[in-house]
């Protein structure tokens, strides 16, 4: 190797491979592994320096390979099979190379992450980048501190199945749930599921960095997590994966009547249209024309179809008329209109609903008036 040999001597060759001591040998080592990574290699070079890199990788002296390690540990210089070798070393060894190495394959760290035990977990976790395949491995097979440490990289990838995984896992987790909810970007159902898990703290943060109000994060500390839902909803908006919110809610069995109506009183139709799609089982569109084409019996038809209990359907039926005789313009009135026009209709028949309810949707109208009066 023409590149290398110009910067190391005969000597360091030679004790290299021969040098009395481990220090000797580790000295040499780290001088050649600095060449290799800082030198430009030709192929036939790049492939001398795998052979040579080998043969440190097998020596006995702990020191040599630690050399190995420290001084390649983010080189494109060592090759595939001796990141391997190394990965199995002891700890000195293996860490370097397993948080920065990119001689390591997603399937490579994968497999470490389920056979290797927590202290390499740890290290694979702290990696600058991290794919969704590593990820969803740490989220299957990772101890706590490894879990932790992933769900606070940033250049950690989890897909929402994943995050789902670390909180089923780690619930009572105050370390992995805050390392979660400190994420810059939580889907809703991650966030809907982590707020009524979390401590104070962390709750705070959740309030100011991922559309929580105050008061859904308030209403979630006093154990009306239903409630809370609906207020998570007014967050997403217009831009919320709304079929998957409601999805997920049925998955977690919250997806229930006094819910629905909730989320109707707030003025949420397309939420209500997917929750009674999901309950049903019919699809989006079949519904939609249920509720608003098909005449007074198409409402009934597939509310029933839906389960949902007969004693409410009459204030479903109010939120639904009072939605169709609005004119909506647009403007910024419409959401505060509505809920006034249906809560006040839904307050005309409160022996079709529960108290806890007709309780709730009071406290939300006059909330709505104090809100249009701050506004004037």
């Amino acid at each position: 190797m023409a590149t290398t040999r110009s910067a190391l001597t005969d000597v360091d060759i030679r004790t290299l491979v021969k040098g009395a001591t481990p220090d000797e040998r580790a000295l040499a080592a780290r001088k050649l592994c600095n060449t290799m990574d800082h030198v430009p290699l030709s192929d036939d070079d790049r492939a001398l320096a795998a052979d040579i890199l080998r043969v440190m990788a097998a020596d006995a002296a702990e020191l040599v390979r630690k050399a190995i390690a420290e001084t390649l540990q983010a080189s494109t210089v060592v090759p595939r099979d001796v990141a391997l070798k190394l990965s199995r070393d002891v700890e000195s060894v293996c860490l370097p190379l397993l948080a920065h190495s990119p001689a390591f394959s997603d399937d490579d760290l994968a497999e470490i992450v389920r056979l290797g035990g927590p202290v390499r977990q740890v290290a694979i976790a702290k990696r600058p980048e991290i794919s969704r395949k590593v990820t969803d491995s740490l989220a299957e097979h990772g101890g706590e501190r490894a879990l932790a440490t992933a769900c606070a990289n940033p250049g950690a990838d989890f897909a929402e199945t994943a995050l789902k995984r670390v909180v089923d896992r780690f619930e009572q987790s105050e370390r992995v749930l805050a390392a979660v909810a400190y994420r810059q970007v939580l889907p809703l159902s991650i966030t809907e599921r982590l707020i009524g898990l979390v401590t104070d703290q962390v709750r705070d943060h959740l309030v100011s960095h991922h559309a929580v109000s105050a008061e859904a994060a308030l209403t979630l500390a006093t154990g009306v997590a239903e409630r809370a839902t609906v207020d998570l909803v007014d967050q997403a908006g217009k831009t919320a994966d709304v079929r998957g919110f409601v999805g997920h809610l049925n998955g977690e069995r919250k997806l229930t009547a006094s819910l629905l109506l909730r989320g109707l009183a707030h003025g949420h139709m397309t939420f209500f249209e997917h929750g009674v799609a999901e309950l049903a089982g019919v699809p989006h569109h079949r519904t939609w024309l249920m509720i608003h084409d098909a005449g007074s019996l198409g409402l009934r038809a597939i509310y029933e179809r839906a389960g949902l209990p007969a004693r409410l359907f009459p204030a479903f039926r109010a939120a639904v008329d009072t939605f169709h005789s609005m004119e909506f313009d647009g403007g910024p009135r419409d959401r505060e209109r509505f809920q006034e026009r249906m809560l006040q209709r839904f307050l005309t028949q409160p022996d079709t609903a529960a108290r806890e309810d007709v309780d709730y949707l009071l406290d939300r109208m006059d909330r709505t008036a104090s809100t249009a009066r701050r506004v004037a």
